[in-house]
């Protein structure tokens, strides 16, 4: 098995057409097809169901998917270790991050992280917590900022960056407003709520804090940014429980602390492969953000 074949495998997979993964990889796309029929030859098993349109992977192209990204980012590792070793630092950094993560100044980071390895590539994504966990344990990701969502793993390992409490945010014209005092789960039994997907950080949180309680809440309300959601709360169409560090992004909107959610914190983490398969760029990130670099003007 070649590594090429697994590189024309993965494209495919990603762009679900011989076409399209030909162009972006430039080669031809009869040689492409070539290389996918040589891989179902040695595994001997179809790979993709192909139609006149896309392209679409089979069970066990789904099951070789994963074991294929993760084989080529250990050998992109490898490139990178090699280089670093030779004082240069090269190569992709792959980060995902969720909106207004706690803990660390993303932007600033990078471009620390820019200043002091001009030669390494920048890529950057943005999703949810539980997506984000999947992809740095598959090797897409070479880290990620995200709220922990599991213990570690033999794929996943987390560093802690920060933890906070969770806030209510409301209308100041809002009844709970008025009162100004802490509010616990069972006097939010009744609200209507704004709130993010649930596989951001904030959503499971809440979610866990509220089923603890055993108080079941309404999201009639599901954004997927923090500024729609601060939108709707201004306009007093529902309340949210978010991160203490959400209140400073609309002073306008009342605060008011949570109560009775026992050890309910919001942890943020740094998501990480195993120590061995973290790549050097991985590695130099950390560094930087562990010295505060990312903090200077």
């Amino acid at each position: 098995m070649e590594l090429r074949h697994l590189q024309h495998f993965v494209a495919v997979a990603e762009d679900q057409h011989f076409t399209r993964a030909a162009e972006r990889l430039m080669v031809s796309q009869s040689g492409l097809s070539a290389s996918i029929r040589a891989l179902e030859r040695e595994l001997q098993t179809p790979l993709f169901v192909r139609t006149t349109r896309r392209v679409t992977l089979t069970e066990a192209g789904r099951a070789l998917l994963s074991e294929a990204e993760r084989i080529l980012a250990q050998v992109r590792s490898a490139h990178e270790a090699v280089a670093a070793v030779q004082g240069v630092l090269r190569g992709t950094l792959s980060l995902g991050t969720e909106q207004c993560i706690a803990g660390v100044n993303v932007a600033g980071l990078l471009a620390a992280f820019r200043r002091r390895h001009p030669d390494v590539e920048i890529r950057l994504r943005q999703a949810g917590s539980g997506e984000l966990a999947e992809e740095v344990a598959a090797g897409r990701l070479d880290l990620a900022f995200a709220y922990r969502t599991q213990a570690d793993t033999d794929q996943l390992r987390s560093v802690s960056l920060t933890g906070e409490p969770m806030t209510v945010l409301c209308h100041p014209t809002h009844p709970l407003a008025t009162g100004g005092a802490a509010v616990t789960p069972d006097d939010l039994g009744r609200e209507v709520f704004v709130d993010f997907h649930p596989d951001w950080g904030p959503r499971r949180t809440t979610d866990a804090a509220f089923s603890a309680a055993g108080v079941r809440r309404t999201v009639a309300l599901e954004v997927n940014d923090v500024h729609s959601l601060l939108d709707l709360v201004d306009e007093n169409l529902g309340v949210a429980v978010v991160p203490r560090h959400f209140r400073h992004k609309r002073e306008t909107l009342t605060a008011l602390p949570v109560k009775g959610t026992g050890e309910t914190v919001y942890e943020t983490v740094a998501l990480l492969p195993p120590e061995q398969a973290t790549s050097p760029a991985a590695r130099a990130l950390m560094a930087l953000l562990e010295q505060g670099t990312h903090e200077e003007p």
